[in-house]
């Protein structure tokens, strides 16, 4: 009998969307068995992946890069586009110039944001780690000067009494010229070429099904959404989950190249073993 396989995703309504179908017995599978999913902050399960512990899961593009050699990144599932970058926030009134000496708050040490903020701004210092939901409160109430804030938040921050000081996913895409990688679905590379490949399939073709079915998944998304807004929950979704959600193309794995190039260039991730790539 085979061993079901391991899988984590994050409780965010794009994930959620993406994992209905698979996990629900409304796709076929064949050669896919899954165990129960692990549903956890993405930060979770980038530490998670440093310990190999999944044999599939959600991960940041940061987090990627430091876990090459263990897990390859699948064409379907991940985050990925335009005008949906993580942003700088403060309180009004707060001085951009001070940036460098500010106490910035980041939604986790390998998530996508804190690479992108750390390249956007080398010499800033006081990296202060939270959960990615805790960051708009630590910022109102003064705990830091600024942060770094992903997901729901980009919709919600103004509802706070925060301004934006920069969206680094547009600092990023006016740089490179590439869209802005988030998070992928990563697989353990000892699965095998033709089980990883069943897998990127499955996944594929869960995205389709809930494309035709999106108020089926609806009671799941919410059930994990906590108390998000109906509407936020639905903008969420139609930001995060896009063509490149379905499959990477050859724009999204050279943005993912050159998103993690930079990386290694600014030595923020290691450099690759030789013969490791991307994918499979």
């Amino acid at each position: 009998m085979t061993t079901p396989l391991s899988i984590g995703y994050s409780p965010c309504p794009n994930d959620t969307y993406i994992f209905y179908g698979l996990t629900h017995n409304k796709v076929m599978s064949p050669g896919v068995k899954l165990a129960s999913p692990l549903l956890e902050d993405v930060e979770t399960l980038n530490s998670w992946a440093m310990d190999k512990k999944l044999d599939i899961t959600k991960l940041s593009f940061h987090a990627l890069g430091h876990v090459l050699d263990d897990y390859c990144v699948l064409s379907a599932g991940s985050a990925l586009g335009r005008g949906c970058g993580p942003l700088l926030v403060a309180r009004p009134g707060f001085d951009p110039s001070s940036l460098v000496t500010a106490r910035v708050a980041i939604p986790g040490r390998l998530t996508t944001a804190a690479l992108l903020f750390r390249m956007y701004s080398p010499p800033s210092q006081q990296l202060i780690e939270m959960r990615f939901d805790e960051v708009m409160t630590a910022v109102t109430q003064g705990e830091v000067d600024v942060g770094v804030i992903i997901h729901e938040s980009r919709f919600t921050f103004a509802e706070h009494g925060l301004v934006c000081l920069q969206d680094l996913g547009q600092w990023w895409e006016e740089s490179s010229g590439h869209p802005i990688p988030l998070g992928c679905i990563a697989a353990r590379r000892s699965l095998g070429k033709e089980r990883i490949a069943s897998i990127d399939q499955a996944i594929h073709d869960s995205i389709v099904w809930a494309d035709k079915h999106p108020e089926e998944c609806l009671p799941y998304i919410s059930k994990y959404a906590q108390e998000m807004d109906q509407q936020v929950m639905q903008s969420h979704i139609g930001l995060y989950v896009n063509d490149y959600s379905k499959d990477l193309g050859g724009e999204g794995m050279a943005a993912i190249e050159a998103f993690l190039r930079l990386g290694r260039e600014a030595g923020i991730l290691p450099v690759l073993s030789k013969g490791v790539t991307l994918q499979a």
